[in-house]
């Protein structure tokens, strides 16, 4: 006797349904992890500080409606917190009280898809009153848009330099 000679159909279509998938995933995997020029962010980084410490005395919004992330969350000297909206509204106003707000130096450094900005800042009240905010700020990359979602401010002295 011999054996038997059935052809066995195979379906390709889950075969080929897998691969596609598996490429899909891979492409998107690939996507969230695209490098970016640490230079150039870390110059968009400094000059959107500058652009905030600037806002002090300005009021002009603009900057922090696009660097502060919807879920930002910030604690104020005196230990308080406040979001984005809070931020935008007193910006708004805090020309009333500053005649000056001037970025002295801020440090970047990358962690993958976060940077830790620390930087001081130099203001001068209309009364006369002058001081520093030492700050630090945290921003992370979310699709491809570099924003703040934590801060934290400090009153220090004027410097001496």
């Amino acid at each position: 006797m011999r054996p038997s000679k059935h052809l066995v159909w195979i379906n390709p279509a889950p075969t080929i349904s897998a691969f596609c998938l598996f490429a899909v995933l891979g492409s998107m995997l690939c996507q969230c992890t695209q490098h970016y020029d640490q230079k150039d962010v870390e110059r968009y980084i400094i000059e959107s500080e500058r652009q905030w410490a600037e806002s002090v005395a300005s009021g002009d919004t603009t900057v922090i409606q696009r660097i502060l992330a919807d879920d930002f969350v910030g604690v104020d000297p005196k230990g308080r917190q406040y979001r984005k909206a809070e931020m935008i509204s007193e910006t708004h106003n805090a020309p009333k009280y500053f005649v000056s707000n001037h970025l002295n130096d801020v440090k970047v450094r990358f962690y993958a898809d976060a940077a830790i900005a620390q930087g001081n800042e130099s203001w001068q009240r209309h009364n006369g009153e002058r001081g520093r905010f030492v700050w630090t700020d945290t921003w992370i990359r979310r699709n491809g848009r570099w924003q703040i979602v934590a801060a934290e401010d400090l009153i220090a002295p004027e410097s001496s330099q």
